[in-house]
């Protein structure tokens, strides 16, 4: 610092520093050879508070105290002042209008600094005062090049298996300018990687207004994660859109896109969805692990009884089979699992989805493809024309693709596919509301079953629980159901990551349509009414098979009040 033995001597007047903690500093300064002021050298030692002397300093200059801890240097202020004067003569812009920019120094005597910035803008410079180490860490962490800032971010990351990506979408001559090494692309493979080995299903990057937030979705429950430098943003962004075949160009409308990655020899695809928000662009990316999907009913959660009533339905002939549930509850890995069990040699399935998420050996699957006319609609009237024997519709958006579904049915197809309903009840009357006429529904629905996911209990750290006040409340739990139940619920360990939890299971209600309930569809009855003769005909609800889950320590009271409570009982 420029003056400094005009600052040591105002330390001695304000009584912050004495002769003998001069001495021992000044030997600090000789050991550092040259590393040290004599400053420097008495905050190290704890004789002097950083604060204390940048108050001293503010007021002997008559300068405003400028807190940068808690500061985020917008844009538009950190672009005011060439990057390579920031670092080399450490000031920091903190605002900046036409005429003028703020700076903040920690050496009040620097005025070459100030007069070259100011010669070099043209514009007043008007000096406020912060410590060295607020200074210094600013612009480490602002103003650093991209390559140091993301050393920075990863240093202490477990950065292992960064290499063992092999990255299959998104090669160099797609937009790259730099190697596997460059520190973007190592950061963006480094967000991958741990979202892989969290076992997270999303991930999501949300730009906030002073920092670059990122998510993982684990066991349907989002963890926020430590997210690297606001100002990474855009160069993240761009990347990821590079891999995913976005056009990076366009930030103004959503885009939508595909990775492909082999990590530890297995074939990952994310599905990327981009969204311009007022921060920036947000980018949420499903991961689809081929190797990880469930094939096997039996591992979806479906107990015996549930397994036979699945059985029956999937080998009738012929009718509709409707898997409802919010987005993200499983509908297309139960229909997944459905079609692997009848895939046989002597039948011919076809489906059509938006997007295909998973391939499944000897199966015909066909992408939905709007701007080539390539609807739902489209797809289904030309799959007829093939002569299939089950047909697998990824969801009924419209009436047209109703009525070509119900039509097929009746022409002695099985027909699978999803809507989106609280329960399976009021699968039918969706169907009526898009305008289809009820005795078609009546005539061609066979099943409709209603879905949700819940954690499972990790089983490392699984211990008995006694059900709370609240939980007996709310469930409606009788003493025949506690004497009989063993709850269980994790108490954290590093397997499930301190949650507890550790995969999930479905929850299902299955409702197959008697000749009682086609007859309610033919008078055009309420689902509520529906519901109470499925009921009566016996189906279960989703509440009463996540009990029966919880009973038998496979998920948790809380995880049954969390996933139901808005379901009718």
């Amino acid at each position: 610092m420029e003056n400094s033995e005009y600052i040591i001597e105002l330390l001695k007047e304000a009584g912050l520093v004495s002769e003998e903690q001069l001495e021992a500093a000044w030997q600090k300064v000789a050991e550092s050879d040259g590393q040290l002021d004599i400053l420097d050298a008495l905050i190290k030692l704890e004789f002097l508070d950083e604060d204390a002397l940048t108050n001293l300093l503010a007021e002997q200059y008559g300068l405003e105290v400028f807190d940068l801890s808690q500061y985020y240097i917008p844009d538009e202020v950190a672009e005011a002042i060439p990057v390579d004067f920031i670092r080399q003569n450490e000031v920091v812009p903190v605002s900046a209008d036409e005429d003028s920019v703020t700076v903040a120094m920690y050496d009040p005597a620097d005025l070459e600094a100030v007069d070259a910035l100011s010669y070099t803008l043209k514009k007043e410079i008007r000096v406020v005062l912060a410590s060295k180490s607020q200074v210094v860490n600013a612009i480490k962490s602002r103003f650093s090049s991209l390559s140091d800032s993301v050393d920075a971010f990863l240093t202490g990351v477990n950065t292992t298996g960064i290499e063992q990506m092999e990255r299959v979408s998104g090669s160099s001559d797609e937009g790259d300018s730099a190697d596997d090494d460059a520190p973007i692309i190592r950061l963006a493979s480094m967000i991958i990687i741990e979202a892989f080995k969290l076992r997270a299903s999303d991930i999501h990057l949300e730009p906030m207004e002073k920092r670059y937030r990122i998510r993982y979705r684990i066991d349907g429950v989002l963890r926020e994660v430590e997210g690297p430098p606001k100002y990474l943003q855009m160069n993240l962004t761009s990347r990821f859109k590079i891999m995913a075949h976005m056009d990076i160009t366009e930030k103004r409308i959503p885009l939508d896109g595909r990775i492909q990655v082999k990590m530890g020899g297995k074939d990952i695809d994310l599905r990327v969805s981009s969204i311009p928000t007022t921060h920036g662009e947000s980018i949420v990316m499903r991961i689809l692990d081929k190797a990880s999907i469930q094939l096997d009913i039996p591992k979806l959660g479906f107990y015996q009884d549930d397994q036979q009533k699945i059985n029956r339905i999937i080998n009738y002939p012929d009718g509709i089979f409707l898997v409802t549930g919010p987005t993200g509850s499983g509908k297309t890995t139960s229909l997944y699992a459905f079609l692997n069990t009848i895939n046989k040699p002597t039948r011919k399935i076809i489906t059509v989805e938006d997007p295909v998420e998973y391939m499944l050996a000897g199966i015909n699957q066909v992408q939905v493809n709007p701007a080539a006319k390539m609807t739902f609609a489209a797809a289904l009237k030309a799959m007829l024309r093939q002569a299939p024997n089950i047909i697998m519709v990824g969801e009924i958006r419209d009436l047209e693709t109703a009525e070509i579904a119900i039509q097929a049915s009746l022409t002695g197809h099985l027909v699978f596919s999803t809507l989106h309903t609280n329960d399976a009840p009021s699968a039918i009357t969706r169907l009526i509301d898009m305008g289809v006429q009820p005795f078609m529904v009546a005539s061609s629905v066979r099943a409709a079953m209603a879905q949700r996911l819940v954690r499972r209990v990790c089983k490392n750290c699984a211990e008995p629980v006694e059900a709370t006040e609240r939980e007996i409340r709310s469930l409606g739990l009788d003493d025949n159901f506690l004497a009989s139940a063993t709850l269980m619920q994790g108490k954290g360990c590093s397997v499930c990551g301190g949650s507890g939890y550790k995969g999930r299971c479905g929850i299902y209600e299955i409702f197959l349509l008697s000749e009682d309930v086609q007859e309610l569809i033919f008078r055009k009855c309420e689902a509520a009414v529906i519901r109470e003769a499925a009921r009566k005909s016996g189906m279960r609800t989703l509440r009463e098979d996540a009990l029966r889950k919880a009973a038998n320590g496979t998920t948790t009271l809380a995880e049954v009040v969390s996933t139901t409570m808005g379901d009718k009982e």
